[in-house]
């Protein structure tokens, strides 16, 4: 037991307040039940805006989302605690002596710089109204002129130079290309190591053609560069010095390469596919798209995928000659395949595998055309004579691979962006063919594909379900607030959060992409949190009016009704700034985070610092405003005031 009057006596000299226990439950429970309500229903309505994300589906949805799902099981548990452990734990942990809000030195310094904010707010209301009504604006404007891109273009540390030559290339003169390429690569001081590889690998899911080089270009870390250089730098720098005849210069770094590959079948950013029935005219329209792009900003490394042009030795049998040598096409064949295919001896078992033993002429005389033009070949009645005599011998041209997608042939143009963001790169490409190339003959097309096409795809699911989430937010707020009006209320908090967004992201300099969007979706259930959070103390503070007046236009006046709302967005001031600062506190610091990753964290977070700092002065200065203005409506035109009871 405690001594009370000297308890008393300690207490009133440090300001402190015994409050006894029966009336220090009561108030555990009514404040638990005020707020935990809001708290609630904004948890449930966070977890709800991120549907848009559960609904991406390719890479972005494999990226984003383990994100949404660990958040959102995160924030389950967390307002299943809210409801129940909360105060539980608040019964125990607050305890004994208390202290009034206003002997807390940050409280009383908060509401010393807010409360004449919020009067000058209240009393210039088209001022502070057309302010933020001109910021919305803006930031629409800013969001407008934004680029757009799939992904934000992730620094892996390391290139993927990816050369392609002529069709007819052969061996020993890629082998050579190839080591040139890399003694020029390794001249640049920022290039660690550099290893080449020419033709497919031995695996049959690799179809490159022994044209196409793939080159790894590991880079030191980014401290042991030239001063001022940049990666894009560093490729232009490269590039450069690697301008050699009959090669076709790529760009691009390792991994986003592989999954181009195997989302799409593009290996560069953007690829243009033409269909059609004929190999030439594919190859000719081809030819003509790779013309009108050339030249457009942000279009690098543009080549046509090669479709002719591979050398073919064509042995085609002199039906007469033949005959009157006495042999058969079976005959000629015979003979071509034991000179140049290979003819199968026999059959080697090493283990559990299997291999065929073939038998052919030297590489030397196969290369030879006058060689294999005096090939013999046995006659019964004339003896050897020459493969010529019975056969055209001869170098066509032909495709060096056959490509088909959807049952049909199939021409690629291909392309990388850089210095320039995907959307409006694209758009400019578009719109220059579509006036060049209005129609094209009976069964040919053109379909974009690469991170185009993923770009298209995700637009087109977040635009068809963000009207749905909205639904949702609105719904879960009119359950929170038993109002569509404050419900309403809250939400018009939304567009406000964005301003704040688009100004970061449009000064950093970042372009919208998934991860941007990302962003936004998960600003807006932080900014309907702080917003629920204050209109439940406007209501309190209504509350708090009746009880003392009554609910008459003949006992409440407009300025009774001005001071209970600066009353109660100053007097819980502290709590709202809480749960801004929690969330900034928690994100802010990723924008220094450097290294792989940092990419795509950062353009998700910026849209949520941007717009928590603008939704919370959003709330905090213009929804009493807005709160003021509904209920100075109410008492003129009902008599009264509507006050939402807060229930559990």
């Amino acid at each position: 037991m405690f001594n009370k009057k000297t308890e008393t006596k300690a207490d009133k000299k440090k300001g402190y307040r015994i409050i006894p226990e029966d009336i220090r439950k009561d108030i555990i429970e009514r404040s638990s039940k005020q707020v935990s309500r809001g708290v609630f229903f904004s948890t449930i309505i966070i977890i709800s805006s991120f549907l848009p994300v559960f609904l991406l589906t390719g890479q972005e949805g494999k990226l984003f989302g383990p994100l949404a799902w660990t958040k959102s099981f995160i924030l389950i548990v967390d307002a299943i605690l809210v409801v129940t452990l909360a105060p539980v734990l608040i019964s125990f942990f607050m305890k004994g002596r208390f202290l009034p809000d206003t002997a807390n030195p940050v409280n009383r310094f908060l509401e010393k710089l807010y409360e004449p904010l919020i009067r000058s707010c209240l009393k210039w209301r088209k001022t502070t109204i057309a302010i933020n009504l001109i910021a919305l604006v803006i930031g629409a404007i800013m969001i407008i002129r934004l680029g757009s891109e799939f992904m934000p273009p992730l620094d892996e540390g390391s290139l993927l130079f990816m050369p392609v030559l002529m069709p007819d290339v052969s061996n020993s003169e890629v082998k050579r290309i190839l080591q040139v390429q890399d003694a020029i690569i390794k001249t640049v001081p920022e290039v660690a190591n550099v290893l080449g590889k020419a033709g497919r690998a031995n695996t049959a899911t690799d179809n490159s053609p022994i044209s196409m080089v793939e080159t790894i270009v590991l880079l030191k870390p980014q401290s042991q560069w030239r001063k001022g250089l940049t990666k894009d730098m560093i490729i232009d720098e490269l590039n450069s010095k690697l301008q050699i005849p009959g090669v076709t210069n790529g760009w691009t770094q390792p991994i986003i390469n592989r999954i181009n590959m195997l989302s799409t079948g593009i290996r560069t950013d953007v690829g243009i596919k033409v269909y059609g029935q004929n190999l030439d005219t594919i190859y000719a329209f081809a030819q003509k798209i790779k013309k009108e792009l050339d030249g457009i900003p942000g279009i690098k490394d543009l080549y046509v995928e090669p479709i002719t042009g591979g050398k073919y030795i064509d042995i085609i049998a002199k039906r007469d000659e033949i005959g009157r040598y006495g042999l058969s096409i079976d005959d000629v064949n015979a003979v071509v395949e034991s000179a140049l295919g290979g003819m199968n001896l026999t059959t080697t078992i090493e283990g559990r595998q299997r291999f065929s033993v073939n038998a052919r002429f030297g590489q030397d005389f196969r290369n030879n055309l006058g060689a294999l033009k005096h090939l013999q070949v046995q006659t019964m009645n004339f003896g050897p004579v020459p493969l010529e005599a019975v056969a055209d011998i001869k170098i066509t041209e032909g495709p060096p691979m056959i490509n088909s997608e959807n049952a049909m042939l199939r021409g690629t143009v291909l392309f990388n962006v850089r210095e320039r963001d995907l959307a409006s790169t694209v758009q400019a490409a578009k719109d220059k063919l579509d006036k060049s190339l209005s129609k094209m003959p009976k069964g040919y097309f053109m379909d974009w594909s690469g991170q185009y096409e993923n770009l298209v795809r995700s637009e087109k699911t977040l635009k068809m379900i963000m009207p749905i989430v909205i639904l949702i937010i609105f719904f879960c707020m009119y359950l929170a607030f038993n109002s569509a009006r404050e419900a309403l209320m809250s939400l018009i908090s939304i567009p406000f959060a964005l301003i704040g967004g688009a100004f970061i992201v449009y000064f950093w300099g970042v372009n919208l992409s998934v991860a941007v969007a990302v962003g936004f979706i998960a600003l807006f259930g932080l900014a309907v949190e702080t917003s629920i959070v204050m209109v439940i103390y406007l209501n309190d503070a209504m509350q708090q009016l009746v009880t003392l007046k009554g609910n008459s236009s003949e006992t409440i006046t407009k300025e009774d009704l001005k001071e209970y709302v600066i009353l109660g967005a100053a007097k819980r001031l502290r709590p709202k700034l809480m749960t801004v600062c929690v969330s900034l506190f928690g994100l802010v610091p990723i924008l220094w985070s450097t290294g792989v990753g940092s990419d795509v964290m950062i353009p998700i977070v910026l849209p949520m610092i941007g717009g928590v700092l603008t939704s919370s002065t959003y709330v905090l200065l213009v929804t009493p405003l807005t709160f003021l203005m509904t209920k100075e409506y109410e008492l003129r035109k009902n008599k009264k005031i509507e006050v939402q009871a807060v229930k559990y």
